[in-house]
């Protein structure tokens, strides 16, 4: 008999059981019965979530007497490990596994295999049906697929409050209206106010059990046509017509709505017996449960595509359709989500919507591509958002500090509306410096410029009135392509960023990719994990490795830039032969474009980005070779203090006012005088005020921040005197105080120059 005749078998035998007019607890032993049988199994037991804890509720194999006496706190067992974690848990010898709990009324200590699956109603977890066995084997996938075919019966069986007696407070009971404070990731920083929205409300499965698999399956052929159909209309709204990073976010997304193998895992599904909703389900939780195994972030990032596609799907083929933003918006919202797919996100009406809060999403989400383009914030990694919070909550959204909070008081909504006045009062007095060169108090002009790495940020150079742009990132367009951009796409975009700078320079960053900025496409010898990715095999190291990578964007840099001028920087510098390595590659496209006669760039800049400190030692052998050398803070800082930046513990634990970094900043300033070479500094480090005031005092001129800052920055060097500041940092440097960060906030309140 076929793995899918076997598992209709189960199915049939099911769906009698349940369909019967027999009290839950009947039903419950009847089903552990048939699901030991027909696994072979020496036990089946199904334990339910009953006063906070999880109760044997029906069992074949284990000691009956057991029976609503064994109960197991969530963070007991491996019952309690899957129900916590909504996972499925396979283990040849139990014993072995550190959660392990032997309760000795069961008599199970002589089953040595355990297989379990958690009971799923509304994306928790209610319950866990298990399976042991005397031999110590793990289970074939056709039987975890079988249990978890059978756990989401179970939670049918919920679903209609048969057995569960306190379903409604599972999803009801949190109905909450204390003020609570979230912490959260920020992902893109802003602040703003509404009332949650929940992105997507649960659509419920009547019917688990096909009656006809034929016309279950049509129907997915159907809803297939339907979403497809969909995303490819969404290519035309005229959000991408005006181009950018988010059409190839886009054609990711269309790469999964067509993937064959997702629709087949559908049909196998079908194939076993579900009706066509139940089938999606499954697939849909085996791929929640696969993300939560996946450490790496782009490969995690494309599963939350593939999960946004999963829910699009379901809502079509249950006809189901309304979602927050099919149904309108009727006042400032804060949407609330899971997670959120690219496309899903184009769908709200931008007047209405203000925030998005998800319960995970990461910095290299496709989503925040998206939202940093429609200037929406977004919190991320928000835990427990979804069950705290309820529909119509206000919620307060403060991206910048990472904290969302829940049903904020009055007084914390008056000092919201003091900080957006605040905000709006200092946005108006930084648009007026908009034209104004900044110069210090003594008469020196300092350059401020932005960085960039979308083509929709070029808009900000004009708002701004940043001198130009310091630092371009080009990786984003290859981490968000399904394959490697191709050389006419990369050189349209360097070419649309050139035309929107006009008269204005832009220094591009060659492509900093790998470590952890993973992308599928490379083969596997490139992409292994690293097991400290930031250190590891990326950027220039990677590019001189793939020489046909590095000189398909030397080329079209180089046509890019025809008959202008063109700035060019290699990341991540070691050593000057890599910069050397990587210079030539340029120079061989430029001869080869010269033989063709093509039209070249008017003139051509090198320069590198002063990263790894081993580059700082060996500056007087490199600077010469430069136009332009530009200290990169965030890496910089990590390598000199041996901390991860990802790193929530060690994130706020060395701060960038130490003696340490300012000291090394002070050296590579000294170790370029006397060199034609222009030294800044890009980074979060320079676009922060007090930050900014002590680079300044250290004798750094030129700074490239996130276009946000170049007016606070702006209107900072105005109010600066860098004689003085000069003196005062040297004297702190050679006898630093014991808190230099203090120190120098202090030397500025007592000048009138705002720290924040």
């Amino acid at each position: 008999m076929s793995a899918a005749a076997s598992a209709r078998q189960i199915l049939t035998r099911l769906h009698e059981i349940m369909a019967g007019r027999t009290h839950a607890q009947y039903k419950l032993d009847r089903v552990v019965e048939t699901i030991a049988e027909s696994l072979h199994s020496e036990v089946c037991s199904i334990y339910l979530l009953r006063q906070g804890a999880l109760e044997l509720y029906a069992t074949q194999g284990l000691n009956p007497d057991a029976v609503h006496i064994t109960r197991m706190g969530l963070s007991e067992g491996l019952v309690g490990a899957i129900a916590r974690n909504i996972e499925t848990l396979n283990l040849a010898e139990a014993k072995a596994h550190p959660d392990f709990l032997y309760r000795p009324e069961t008599g199970e200590e002589k089953f040595h295999s355990f297989a379990g699956v958690p009971i799923v109603y509304r994306e928790r977890a209610v319950g866990v049906l298990c399976v042991q066995h005397a031999d110590p084997r793990r289970y074939e996938e056709v039987e975890i697929e079988a249990l978890q075919t059978t756990a989401m019966v179970l939670s049918e069986l919920i679903a209609h409050k048969e057995l569960v007696d306190d379903v409604e407070a599972i999803d009801l009971g949190n109905a909450n209206t204390e003020t609570e404070v979230l912490e959260g990731l920020i992902l893109v920083k802003g602040l703003a106010t509404g009332q949650a929205v929940f992105h997507q409300p649960r659509i419920e499965i009547d019917q688990v059990v096909a009656e006809d698999i034929e016309a279950e399956r049509q129907r997915v052929y159907r809803a297939f046509d339907k979403m497809r159909e969909q995303i490819d209309q969404l290519g035309k709204e005229p959000e991408f017509g005006k181009g950018g990073e988010h059409v190839e976010v886009l054609e990711t997304y269309k790469m999964f709505a067509y993937d064959e193998g997702w629709s087949r895992r559908i049909n196998e599904a079908i194939d076993s017996g579900l009706t066509a909703e139940a089938a999606i389900e499954r697939v849909q939780q085996r791929t929640r449960m696969r993300m939560r195994e996946i450490d790496d972030p782009l490969l995690a990032d494309r599963m939350h595509d593939l999960e946004d596609l999963s829910n699009r799907l379901l809502r079509i083929v249950s006809g189901q359709l309304g979602t927050a933003a099919t149904q309108g918006l009727r006042r400032d919202s804060i949407l609330i989500a899971r997670n959120l797919g690219p496309a899903e996100l184009l769908e709200y009406d931008r007047r209405r919507l203000k925030g998005v809060v998800l319960e995970e999403g990461s910095l290299t989400s496709h989503v925040v591509i998206v939202a940093r383009a429609m200037g929406i914030p977004v919190l991320g990694r928000a835990t427990g958002v979804l069950s705290q919070v309820s529909e119509g909550d206000q919620v307060l959204l403060d991206a910048d500090r990472g904290l969302v909070t829940l049903r904020p008081g009055q007084a914390l909504l008056d000092a919201l509306d003091t900080r957006f006045a605040k905000n709006r009062e200092r946005q108006a007095a930084y648009a007026e410096l908009r034209d104004v060169e900044p110069f210090t108090r003594d008469g020196t002009r300092i350059t401020v410029m932005m960085n960039a790495g979308l083509r929709d940020d070029m808009s900000s150079l004009a708002m701004t009135g940043a001198d130009g742009v310091g630092l371009f990132r080009t990786e984003f367009q290859f981490l968000v392509s399904a394959t490697l951009p191709a050389r006419d796409r990369q050189m349209r975009l360097y070419r649309d960023v050139l035309d929107a700078a006009g008269d204005k320079p832009v220094i591009f960053r060659t492509v900093d990719i790998g470590g952890d900025k993973a992308v599928p496409y490379l083969n596997s010898q490139v992409a292994e994990r690293d097991e400290n990715p930031a250190m590891g095999w990326r950027a220039l190291r990677l590019s001189l490795e793939r020489e046909g990578l590095l000189k398909a964007q030397a080329r079209a840099l180089l046509e890019a830039a025809a008959g202008r001028q063109l700035s060019v920087m290699f990341p991540m510098v070691s050593e000057p032969w890599e910069f050397d390595a990587a210079k030539e590659v340029f120079e061989e496209q430029l001869e080869f474009l010269r033989g063709r006669r093509r039209l070249l760039p008017e003139a051509i800049e090198y320069g590198c980005m002063l990263e790894v400190p081993a580059l700082a030692e060996v500056l007087e052998q490199i600077v010469p070779r430069l136009s332009f050398i530009s200290v990169g803070t965030n890496d910089l800082t990590q390598f000199l203090f041996a901390a991860d930046r990802a790193n929530p513990k060690l994130a706020e634990r060395y701060d960038w006012l130490s003696p340490a970094i300012l000291r090394f900043l002070q050296r590579v300033v000294r170790g370029v005088e006397g060199y034609p070479v222009r030294l800044s500094v890009c980074g979060e480090m320079g676009g922060r005020r007090l930050e900014a005031l002590a680079m300044l005092g250290i004798g750094y001129r030129r700074l490239s921040i996130t276009p946000a800052a170049v007016g606070p920055i702006k209107e900072l060097v105005r109010k600066v005197d860098l004689n003085e500041i000069g003196e005062q940092m040297s004297a702190w440097l050679a006898s630093p105080p014991a808190d230099m960060r203090a120190a120098l906030k202090a030397w500025a309140d007592e000048r009138g120059i705002e720290a924040d």
